[in-house]
């Protein structure tokens, strides 16, 4: 019998911490924090804040290493598109038509020392 947590925890754990440290990491760049982990229909968004007038909709993406590919190669087309759709249910919910919005992802990735590299692609899609 194998005693530890099971991979999926360990990912989980993992995401965690690495929203932890995007948030932090937007909170420097003076970014406005206004919702994480926003629910609508089947989907999520990471996080959204205000970099100054435009509402920004931040996918974060954090992984061990870079071995089997870049953490933003995983927003590929699909991912998208579900994170466009759960933004407009967010304006609409907020009744927010007319401001100005972009959306970013922010990868971190960690070493086994837990050193983390962090990337912010800005208007990523």
């Amino acid at each position: 019998m194998t005693i530890g947590k099971s991979k999926k925890a360990k990912a989980y754990e993992l995401g965690k911490s690495g929203e932890q440290m995007a948030l932090s990491y937007l909170q420097k760049k003076k970014y406005s924090i206004v919702e994480r982990g926003f629910r609508f229909l089947r989907g999520e968004i990471d996080l959204i804040a205000w970099d100054g007038p435009t509402l920004v909709f931040i996918e974060v993406k954090t992984r061990w290493s870079s071995t089997f590919g870049y953490p933003e190669e995983s927003v590929n087309p699909a991912k998208r598109n579900q994170i466009r759709r759960v933004a407009q249910g967010y304006l609409l919910k907020n009744r927010l038509d007319e401001v100005e919005c972009r959306f970013d992802i922010l990868t971190l990735t960690v070493d086994c020392s837990w050193a983390w590299s962090i990337k912010h692609i800005k208007d990523a899609f």
